[in-house]
Order: C-alpha cells, then structure tokens, then sequence
C-alpha cells in the first residue's frame, strides 16, 4: 500500500480512527477529515502517516480545499472513504425536514472527488452505509432510510462511474462498539414528554445503544474497509462479521411481516 493516497472522512474517532491507522501501518498516506482536526501521524515501522485535515462534510467550500490540497502535495487521490456519519432520533412524525436532511453528507464529498478519479482512469469509493438500511429501527427511521438510499445510491453510482475506471463498495456494519452512541442527537419535538411517542422513543433509543456499546470493536470493521482498499477488485457490497451476514441474508429471504414482527418484539 505504500505510496496509496486515501481521503477518510470521519476520522477522529470510531471507525474512522481504527480505519486510518491501520491503514498508515500499512504504509498509505491517509488524509483523514474530521470537523475538529486533529495531530498528524507517522508509522512506527514504514511509510505511512496519517494528515488530519479539518473539513466538513456539508461545507462545500471545505471539501474543495482539501481534494486540491491532496492533489498540489501527491498528485494523485487513490480512495476515498466516506465514513463520516450521524444518527438521529425521534418519531417520524416527531421530525422536522430540516432535521431530517441532517442525516445525508456523503454527497458533497463523493461529488468533489469525481472529476479526480475520472481525470485519472482509476479510483475507489468506498461508503460505510448500516446493517440498518436493510433491518428498519423504529424511532429511527431517518438513520435507516438514509442508509438503505446509500446502498443504493452507491450500487446507481458504480454504473456510472465504471466506464471511467472507478470502483464502487459499500460496507454495512452491524452494531460497533463506538463513541456513535454518545453523539447521538434527538428531534427536538422526541425530547417533550408530551409526545405521544417518547416513552416507547427512549426505550426503544435505550436498547438500540445497550447493542451498540455491546457490539463489535471499531477494528473488526476497520479490517473490513482495508481489505477493499487492498483488493484489485472491491465487492459491490460487504458485511463484516458472521452474524450480521446471517441476519442481512435472512432479512432479504423473509417475509415482510415476519420481518416488521421480529423488530417490534425488540424496538418497538
């Protein structure tokens, strides 16, 4: 992987973190983005090193300065791993459209990393999509949508993009034992208990974090991600560990309504 140019986004933390040291060990050069930036990194054996860049995933302007950034210092962008994310809880009907357009920043940074890829005849993108955009989380509805569009949307973007010589891979984790969690943000009307629906709401939200924070490490995935950056050719879509390739099989061979009543005995 030595000489390998990788934009990460979301990197100061979780998945991110795990995703951009491994990869610096490896030997790449990894920008890794993050809103609060962060201290630059070398390999201890090797020639990886990693660039904390500051850089937010809805700041056009931001994400223009970091793309030219890596081309003025290497000449050349290999990667791009799109993991920054959130998560939004509350109610549908306890959600507003300004909330809810909170959920989608993949956008802007696919969108500025194109004209490079094509440019060059190659390149990877990589998207960390949610085991949820296929199990759908009751009071979380926006997350899992915008996850199960991202699927999608990345599964559309590999048509388009292969006669230019780019890959396309989509991961979706299963719960992962990360600061995600903490950082999760409500809908301000899901917050009153006035709402019809916070008791069922904040038990719901209360189960959903005890699987996370039981869930798997941030390395399990960040072995995942690597492996599509090392391979020649990326799968179109990967889950990492046994048990969530089960419940991803299981859940598109189901019927719906057996689907909907096993995540209501444990959601809703």
């Amino acid at each position: 992987m030595n000489c390998q140019v990788i934009l990460l986004t979301g990197a100061s933390a979780g998945i991110g973190k795990a995703t951009a040291e491994l990869l610096m060990e490896k030997g790449a050069k990894v920008y890794g983005a993050s809103r609060s930036g962060g201290e630059n990194q070398k390999a201890k054996n090797g020639h990886g090193e990693i660039i904390h860049v500051k850089m937010d995933v809805n700041n056009e302007n931001e994400i223009k300065s970091v793309v030219e950034q890596i081309i003025k210092e290497n000449g050349h962008l290999d990667v791009l791993i799109s993991n920054a994310g959130n998560g939004i809880a509350g109610a549908i009907g306890d959600t507003s459209v300004e909330e809810a357009r909170y959920q989608f920043g993949v956008l802007k940074t696919i969108q500025a990393c194109l004209p490079v890829f094509r440019s060059q005849g190659n390149g990877k993108i990589i998207a960390i999509s949610s085991i949820a955009g296929i199990v759908p989380i009751p009071y979380q509805a926006f997350y899992s949508s915008v996850k199960a569009a991202l699927l999608i949307f990345m599964n559309a973007l590999s048509l388009e993009v292969k006669p230019f010589g780019i890959q396309c891979c989509t991961i979706l984790p299963g719960d992962t034992k990360t600061n995600f969690t903490d950082s999760r943000k409500y809908t301000l009307a899901s917050q009153s208990e006035k709402s019809v629906y916070y008791k069922k709401m904040k038990s719901s939200v209360s189960r959903m974090e005890k699987d996370e924070q039981n869930g798997m490490e941030p390395s399990v995935i960040a072995k995942a991600i690597v492996k599509q950056v090392v391979n020649k050719q990326v799968h179109t879509f990967y889950v990492p560990s046994l048990q969530y390739q089960f419940i991803y099989h299981l859940f598109n061979v189901l019927p719906t309504h057996f689907r909907l009543w096993i995540i209501s005995k444990l959601y809703a």
